[in-house]
Order: C-alpha cells, then structure tokens, then sequence
C-alpha cells in the first residue's frame, strides 16, 4: 500500500528540500518506488538538489490543470531507477494549485509508487496546506532553536486539523527530524538540547541530523548526500531515518552534549601520550 509523507516546518531554511531529496533518496535505495513531489510553486529547488533542473518540460502545475499527463512530467532519477522527481513551476504561483488538482495527482501518484514524498514549503499558506492535505504521515522538520521548534509546534497542529485523514477522524502518523545539530553548541547553551525540543513537541524522534559541510557539498553538486556520500554522518543519519520509517526498530543515535572536565583532560593526555 503506498503512503504519502509530507516533509514539512513552519519555518524556512531548516532542510525541508534537503531531507526530502535524501529520505526520498534513501527509500529508494532500499528497493521502495518512490516519487519526492516539488509543492514550493514559484520557487523550485527540489530539481536542484537532485541534479536534474536541466531535464525539467512540465511541472506539477501543468499535471494539476491538465496541459500535461503525469507520466510526460515525472523525471527519473540517473543514479537509482526507482526513484522519481516531479517538479514544480518556477513561473507560476501558488494560486495555480486546487485541491480537486492535488488530490487527483496524488490519486494517480499512489497508483505508481510505494511513496509519495511531498517538499512542502515553509509556511501556512496555500502551498503548505495542499502540501499535507493528502498526507497519511508527516516529517517535520526542526532546527534546535526556539523559533523553529514554536513554528513546528503549529504545524503539528495544523496537521492534527488540516489534513484529509485528520478531518476523516483517522491518525496522522508524525515524526520529528532534528537537522543542524551542534551537541557542543547545545552543551554551551547557545542551542537547545533534544530531550527539551522532544518535550515541547511531544513526537516521536525519526533522526538527528548534525551540522555538516556533506549536506552543502552534496547539494551544490545536485545530489542527495545519501547518493553523494552515504558514509558521511549526515548520510548514515538520513539512511537510518528511511530505515525507521520502513519500520526497522533503529535506536536514534543522539550525540552527547556534555563531557566532564576530567573526561575531556584525561582524553586530551591520552592523545598527546
């Protein structure tokens, strides 16, 4: 049965494109169909980050209102044969979607793929409420700082209300993705650490995404960094959390954000020695 899964955050810059490329990436690496849609209409990215922005004829848009069939706009992947990419217009605006259109192209999408990974954009807007209309489960996506962890914590409400399955009176299954993780900057204070973000937001934790120049490189060069280098830190982290989500029991790897004087005094003698 296949299962829509919107990547989502109520603030921007947090990852949401990056981990829906990389969680779409990884799913597909592990034998899954799967699809990874472009809701940011009139700011497209999703093309860029998989390296196929110079393969893109139609769009979402052109699916939606019908001047293109699904198949003459979904783009395969290169690299993994069963992963897909149907963008989104860089012309038009959101307006351009309805949700008849929306949920005619999911429709259609759950008919062909295992998953439907869906890069909502950031916000409240049109975009991000048809975004997770159709959704069966979310990931949302959090930076450790308090302005970032206050807006997921509408977007889980609006997902508990907004969606299709919500409305039907069914569960929305939501998990919390943690994307640039400092443990030394959350032992200092100057980020907030992962047991207060759990406690506040009240999901399950899918992963923990470090901080790492691997996610830029692999962006600047149109590659998710599942692809580009799976053994990195931030590449096992997306990797794992695919894992989770196909319902492997995978303990999250939290990093430690507080070490002992002695610990790192006797650590450092024992380098030097």
């Amino acid at each position: 049965m296949s299962k829509v899964m919107v990547v989502t955050s109520g603030k921007g810059g947090v990852g949401k494109t990056t981990s829906s490329a990389s969680l779409g990436a990884a799913l597909a690496q592990a034998g899954q169909n799967v699809v990874v849609v472009d809701f940011d209409v009139g700011l497209r990215n999703l093309d860029l980050v998989m390296g196929a922005e110079r393969r893109v004829v139609f769009d979402l848009v052109n699916v939606v209102q019908g001047d293109a069939k699904l198949p003459q706009a979904l783009i395969r992947d290169k690299r993994v044969e069963t992963l897909y990419l149907l963008p989104a217009s860089q012309t038009r605006d959101k307006d351009a979607l309805t949700e008849e259109g929306v949920g005619r192209v999911i429709g259609e999408l759950r008919e062909r793929f295992d998953w439907i990974v869906c890069d909502s954009p950031a916000g409240i807007e049109k975009g991000a409420l048809l975004a997770m209309r159709f959704a069966d489960l979310a990931v949302v996506v959090t930076n450790p700082e308090v302005s970032s962890v206050r807006d997921s914590d509408r977007i889980i409400g609006m997902l508990d209300s907004k969606t299709q399955r919500a409305e039907d009176g069914g569960r929305l299954e939501k998990h919390l993705l943690l994307t640039r993780y400092d443990a030394a900057r959350a032992a200092r204070g100057e980020m907030m650490k992962v047991d207060d973000i759990l406690e506040i937001l009240a999901i399950p934790l899918l992963g923990i995404v470090s901080e790492s120049p691997d996610v830029l490189s692999a962006s600047n060069v149109g590659s998710p960094v599942t692809l580009h280098n799976p053994t990195s830190a931030a590449g096992r982290a997306y990797i794992d959390a695919a894992r989770r989500l196909l319902g492997e029991n995978i303990v999250v790897d939290t990093p430690p954000e507080r070490q002992s004087l002695m610990r790192r005094l006797f650590g450092r003698k024992a380098a030097v020695a």
